[in-house]
């Protein structure tokens, strides 16, 4: 597929036969082998699913695809069929009844049940559309002929593919009519001769000419031929030869050979069989022989074979059908003698077999049983043992030369003989063989006479297709076992007397119900149909042939981001995924609640699509388990999904929905998590089970799914839902590790790569770098995060080299077209059948020729496309149009792409509007084509009265100033200001204190057990020796004026003020620890916080190693209701801390007391080292704070137990509060940068998942402690991101404002102040001075053209360009006076 050609119209999608189950929806849909992946997909251009050849194509000497025909049977195209089959073969309605299909032994349907019938499949199509009727494309004729041999399969594949290549042939027949062995040896019950008589036809319609009676020999000879003016023979002889049994009496009167006898019977339609025949073989030659003597009157007919039936090499329905009409079979038997009476034959002596050792053939070798003779009586014996080829007339030719097994020498692979010019194959060169094999060999042949006119190498580039280990799709677990379609037959009574064919060919249905139980093992079956849909040609024969490449690039530095694997709960017995349909995984989950799922978003179990009343959530699927995975980090995410998808369940069901999220912790860390948590459990009815379900039962037939559980005050209950969800975790996948091995970088214990927590995105190899879960499992915030933390990091290595490999396009001067006439061009999209199968698309566009100021119209099959777009910049030039209207769709995605059209043509891009004629016509009114028409009708008469008003508008270039402000000095602010320090810009790091550091002063270690204050003092000198780093210590930022680009503020430091432009400004300010007001803290030194904690070991304090016991109280003024947030930080810091203490005392006690243990991702192994090690983990409630009071020596601890459900005391000699963190909460930093803080005080990011490290006022970014609580290497990787983020505008050097911003009038404003109160992004405000002095001005840089100033401006004073009054209602009316 070219990307850049689809316009993703899903013409392909239409056509293509191959019906997939959509991994995507996971299975509960399906799409096709043509397929974007998803709608939002990048690029959004279709592709291809494939892989290796299917092994019925591989098994087909002829090459035949077989899939791709197969599909087109099914989808009931049987002309598309057969222009498939004749590809390779011109003999459908032949091969189809007489082919071997070895191709159904290779089908891979076996493993099911049997074989897909293919070879019924092709006469289907052979028999529903005459061959004759296809379109064989041939190229032009050439000078050189070629003279054939022999009229049979061979001979005529080598003249159809030779006359398709523009070489004409005459084929010259011994017999008298054409068809070799097909004519003569194939009895007409099989094969009836209208079939073939009409085949034939077929070659030579096309220019073939083919001579009987004449044979090759003395009259007929290669020097001849030559002499003619024929450049090539190709010799097709055939194995026309019977084989002689070797026994006595075999010369008598009334033995003849099986070949010879069908010829006579072919021929002439009958043949001399007597009463009794005997039929020596075990091949089709000797069940043919036999049926037609059966046919032919004969009284008993028997055949006698020296094996077992088992080994028997005739077709297993071909001897089924003997014994039906008959026919008797003997095993294990044969022939001695022949009795002869008076030179007749009149009996033959047997002797009986037995099967000994296996021979050459891997068959068991037969040998006599000693005095096992008997006789039988008989007046005919037919031998039929096997033929060869009849090489009299090729004895004493020059050049050419024969094998020891009487065939002719040739080369395997272009057919060459010894004789230059002279080419053989077929029987004569394999001896006696299939007729699709033959077939093959006259391709083969014709290739190589075509690369010897051309003087061309015939052997390069032919080398059979081999695989050792293909690759196909895997069979379907729940693929049903469907009986083979039956093929019809001729009642065996209305058989005798008569050749009437046999088999008499599937019905429509009846094939297509069979094709329909093809696998589709190579995905994409090559059927073309998407190639002859595709009107961009997107898709082309070239594209289908294209095979995975390898590129080698030069790179300064790797980014990877290979993702994460979901864990396959199938691997858990117990909990009946792989075996009960209700039994779903969360990603499963995800895929029913979306609108564009597998049901609409309409929540229905999979087994009955019954509407659940009961879901329950498993969490912790595949992770935090060691017992049945390997899994026992944390995947993050998985407890917050769960909430998001009880929550829309019940949105989607409505309340009486009850949903249960079982789990163990409940872990909502990230930001406005918790709250959500409350909300969905509280306000939404969701209920949370503190409990780990061992076992799922399903109930009897019902789809119901039982579970037993125990309740946290150890009750035993029994539930029984509609369906369970498990909350499955995250993996890394074996590419991805396998890619870590051969780039030689860590993993970690969970096989993440091994980061660093101070460059959290460099891997331990320098250069390459990671982001998103490949590094440890997390959400999208800060996948998102991470990816821009990896480009800057990146973009420090490649920042000498910026701007070295750009290119700059042309720009078009731009043609005034103010004061002139409005001359529209009016520009209607088919889009394929999108819009042209609902919309008379010629209609709506003779319609627009026919408005105001219209003086050109067209319709074009795509719009988008590159090629149409070209064309519309010529024709704006050409025919002078000054305004133009696109009736197209998806204005979001196209209108930039018009617009740059635009551009390109030299006309303002604001001179134009789009009709959206699609999504909002043709995909709505699909049922009613009038109604459709006329609303694209409307929808153009609109657009054109908007765009003859529409006048040109301006985009204001502003320089930007490369300075660059970071505000706060912490460890996100000084990782912000190193890295746009480190790609070349000037950055001013302002920080309030007289040292840099922020929190990170007060940290002990890392989770990972780094030296805090050891790698901080590193950065710190790292910031030191940054040339154009400049550090604002002791200061403070005292104003903000301009905007994006052109910033400008004046720092205040002690006494002295300093003004500073910049161009992006970097929020980093942080947030401290709260002092607690509960627990006694401050009452005594013995109860602290977790930072002051911290400062003690830094001072290595000795005191801390003779401590006999430490409690840690968790969630202090965290996840309460003044507080309503998860800190984040708090429960692995207090792991940590306990870990230190028993890496310094291993025999002190110490607790932690926890509400919820949220170690999230690989900090789980910190959780199981710390149980391991003896931590005492102790839960409460909310409602049962522990209770701290100060006795004597101790400090008592009382907490309610949550295994006894008893109060406990613990005597401590220390406590740990572990402390909420609180945001600095700076509202004039918020004012200042015209930036939202949310209730808790922390910065508001432009978006939760897609802008975490940027606001949605241009120019100003946020990282760290000041947009939510996050451990160091959270804090680093969104320092990291800011800068990223902020170079995005630094390095364009200028921006553009855009043309659709509003305009006041000062004349019309009554000074109300509306819109400056009212506007999001303070783009209005009052002008100071000048004669339009406390009148409202709008900042053009500052606007964001969504029109709320103008909806609500009193006095009517401001007008938004390109939207305003007048182009507005003039839509309107042109809307109204039509309907009136």
């Amino acid at each position: 597929m070219d990307p850049a050609k689809c316009t993703s119209c899903g013409d392909c999608i239409e056509v293509c036969p191959v019906s997939l189950p959509d991994e995507y929806d996971h299975g509960f849909s399906a799409r096709k082998a043509i397929y974007k992946k998803y709608a939002q997909a990048i690029p959004g251009a279709f592709a291809v699913h494939k892989m290796d050849k299917a092994p019925c194509r591989l098994a087909c000497p002829a090459g035949l695809n077989v899939q791709g025909y197969v599909q087109m049977v099914g989808a009931g195209k049987y002309k598309e069929a057969l222009k498939i089959i004749m590809e390779d073969l011109p003999l459908p309605g032949v091969l189809g009844r007489i082919c071997p299909h070895g191709c159904e032994d290779a089908c891979r349907r076996c493993e099911v049940d049997d074989p897909v019938a293919i070879r019924d499949l092709k006469r289907l199509a052979a028999d529903q559309v005459d061959p004759r009727e296809v379109e064989i494309k041939c190229l032009p004729p050439r000078k050189e002929t070629v003279a054939i041999i022999g009229s049979g399969p061979a001979g005529l594949s080598a003249a159809y593919h030779l006359v398709r290549r523009g070489i004409k042939s005459t084929i010259f027949e011994a017999l008298p009519q054409a068809g070799g062995m097909l004519r003569v040896g194939i009895p007409e019950h099989r094969l009836p001769r209208e079939v073939l008589d009409r085949e034939i036809e077929l070659i030579t319609n096309l220019g073939v000419d083919i001579k009987t009676n004449t044979p090759f020999g003395p009259d007929l000879s290669l020097d001849d031929l030559f002499e003619q003016g024929f450049k090539a023979v190709y010799i097709a002889i055939g194995a026309h030869e019977g084989i002689n049994l070797g026994i006595p009496g075999e010369k008598s009167k009334g033995v003849r050979q099986g070949v010879d006898f069908l010829r006579e019977v072919n021929l002439t339609g009958k043949a001399d069989v007597g009463k009794n025949v005997a039929i020596i073989g075990g091949g089709n030659v000797a069940i043919d022989v036999a049926r037609c003597a059966v046919r032919l009157g004969a009284e008993t007919v028997n055949i006698i074979y020296r094996r077992s039936r088992a080994e028997m090499p005739a077709w297993e329905e071909e001897i089924q059908a003997a014994e039906d009409e008959g026919v008797n079979l003997t095993y294990l038997s044969a022939p001695q003698e022949v009795l002869v009476e008076d030179g007749r034959v009149v009996g033959l002596r047997c002797i009986r077999m037995k099967l000994s050792d296996v021979d050459s053939s891997g068959r068991r070798r037969p040998t006599p049983i000693p005095h096992s003779e008997y006789e039988i009586d008989i007046d005919q014996l037919i031998p039929a043992i096997g033929q060869k080829p009849d090489l009299s007339a090729l004895a004493d030719v020059a050049g050419l030369d024969t094998t020891r097994w009487g065939t002719m020498e040739v080369d395997a692979v272009t057919y060459a003989t010894g004789r230059e010019g002279v080419f053989a194959g077929g029987d004569l060169q394999t001896g006696p063989w299939v007729a699709i094999g033959a077939i093959a060999a006259g391709k083969e042949a014709a290739e190589s006479i075509q690369r010897y006119f051309d003087k061309r190498d015939m052997a390069a580039d032919r080398e059979p297709i081999s695989k050792e280990n293909p690759v196909y799709r895997p069979i379907p677990a729940d693929t049903t076992r469907t009986a083979r379609t039956k093929m019809p037959a001729l009642p065996v009574a209305d058989r005798r007397g008569n050749f009437k064919e046999v088999e008499l060919g599937y019905a429509e249905a009846a094939g297509q119900s069979e094709a329909h139980r093809c696998l589709n093992c190579g995905y994409c079956c090559e059927c073309y149909q998407c190639v002859e849909a595709c009107k961009p040609q997107a898709v082309t024969l070239e594209t289908h042939t294209e095979q995975p490449q390898k590129i080698e690039l030069e790179v300064g530095s790797v980014i990877l981001a290979p993702g994460f694997k979901p864990f396959d709960p199938s691997k858990f017995d117990a909990y009946n995924y792989s075996k009960h349909p209700n039994v779903i995984t969360s990603m499963e989950m995800e895929r029913f609640l979306s609108a564009s799922g597998p049901t609409g978003g309409h929540l229905v179990r999979p087994s009955d699509h019954k509407e659940p009343q009961k879901i329950a959530w498993f969490q912790c699927v595949g992770s935090r388990d060691l017992n049945r995975c390997d899994n026992s980090y944390c995947s993050s995410v998985c407890c917050m999904y769960a909430i998001k998808e009880a929550v829309i369940a019940k949105e989607h069901s409505g309340g009486d929905l009850d949903c249960a999220v079982f789990f163990m912790d409940m872990r909502t860390p990230g930001k406005d998590f918790e709250r959500f948590y409350d909300r969905a459990r509280e306000n939404d009815g969701v209920r949370f089970i503190r409990s780990r379900v061992h076992t799922i039962d399903p109930v009897g037939d019902t789809g119901d799914l039982e579970l037993r559980y125990v309740t946290e005050s150890g009750e035993m209950v029994t539930e029984t839902f509609d369906m369970v969800v498990l909350s499955i975790g995250m993996e890394v996948g074996s590419e991805a590790v396998a890619l870590a091995r051969r780039l030689g970088f860590e993993l970690t214990e969970g096989r993440f790569c091994q980061t660093e927590t101070f460059e959290p995105v460099a891997t331990s190899k320098p250069g390459i770098f990671v982001c998103g879960a490949f590094q440890g499992p997390k959400d999208i915030p800060q996948s998102v995060v991470d990816a821009s933390a990896a480009a800057s990091a990146a973009g420090e290595i490649l920042s000498a080299a910026r701007f070295t490999a750009t290119k700059t396009p042309e720009l078009i001067p731009e043609t005034n077209v103010i004061g002139e006439r409005p001359r529209i061009g009016v520009f209607v999209c088919r889009c394929g059948i999108n819009i042209a199968g609902v919309v008379d698309v010629p209609a709506v566009r003779d319609y627009a020729a026919t408005l105001p100021f219209v003086d050109y119209v067209s319709d074009n099959l795509y719009s988008c496309s590159q090629d149409t777009q070209d064309t519309m910049a010529a024709i704006i030039n050409k025919e002078k149009l000054n305004r133009v209207v696109v009736a197209a769709c998806t204005p979001k995605t196209h209108e930039p792409l018009f617009q740059e059209t635009l551009i390109n043509a030299g006309l303002n891009k604001y001179l134009f509007e789009m009709a959206n004629i699609r999504n909002q016509d043709s995909w709505v009114h699909k049922k009613n084509p009038e109604l459709a028409t006329q609303k694209a009708k409307d929808l153009v008469r609109m657009a054109v009265s908007k765009v003859a008003l529409m006048e040109p508008l301006k985009e204001a270039e502003l320089d930007v100033t490369p300075v660059a402000m970071v505000l706060g000095g912490g460890v996100a602010g000084m990782t912000a200001a190193r890295s746009l320090a480190r790609q070349g810009y000037e950055t001013h790091l302002v920080e309030k204190s007289d040292q840099l550091g922020g929190q990170a002063l007060n940290l002990f270690h890392t989770a990972k057990g780094e030296p805090v204050q050891e790698k901080l003092s590193t950065l710190i000198d790292e910031i030191g020796q940054q040339g154009s780093l400049q550090v604002h210590l002791n200061t403070t930022l005292k104003n903000v004026e301009g905007f994006v680009g052109n910033f400008k503020s004046s720092l205040a430091t002690k006494n002295r003020e300093e003004t500073l432009a910049y161009g992006v400004a970097v929020l980093a300010t942080g947030a401290s620890a709260l002092k607690p007001e509960e627990y006694g803290y401050g009452s005594d030194p013995r109860i602290l916080t977790s930072l002051e904690l911290d400062r003690r070991f830094i001072e290595n304090d000795p005191d801390l190693a003779r401590l006999e016991s430490a409690v840690s109280i968790q969630c202090v003024g965290s996840r309460e209701p003044q507080r309503p947030y998860c800190s984040r930080v708090c429960c692995t810091h207090s792991v940590e801390n306990a870990l230190e203490f028993k890496k310094r005392n291993p025999d002190m006690r110490v607790f932690i007391l926890y509400r919820d243990l949220r170690t999230y991702g690989e900090r789980e192994y910190l959780y199981k080292k710390a149980r391991e090690a003896g931590v005492i983990f102790i839960r409460f409630t909310l409602d049962h704070k522990p209770k701290v009071a100060v006795a004597g020596e101790k400090i008592q601890v009382e907490v309610i137990d949550h295994v006894l459900g008893q109060p406990i005391d613990i005597a401590a000699d220390l406590v740990i509060l572990a402390s909420a963190v609180i945001p600095a909460g700076d509202e004039s930093l918020a004012q200042f940068f015209k930036v939202p803080m949310n209730e808790d005080g922390f910065f508001v990011e432009k978006h939760a998942k897609l802008g975490p490290s940027e606001f949605a006022t241009d120019g100003v970014f946020l990282c760290g402690m000041s947009h939510y609580p996050k451990p160091i290497d959270e804090s680093v990787a969104q320092g990291r991101a800011a800068a990223s983020r902020a170079l995005t505008l630094l390095a364009q050097k200028t921006i553009h404002t855009s043309g659709t911003v509003a305009l006041t009038d000062p004349f019309m404003c009554s000074r109300c102040g509306v819109c400056v109160a009212i506007c999001p992004y303070s783009a209005p405000f009052f002008t100071e001075a000048g004669p339009n002095a406390d009148k409202a001005e709008v900042n053009p840089v500052l606007c964001k053209g969504c029109g709320l100033c103008v909806a609500s401006c009193r006095s009517g004073a401001i007008h938004l360009k390109g939207f305003d009054n007048n182009q507005i209602f003039a839509q309107l009316f042109s809307l109204s006076e039509e309907v009136g």
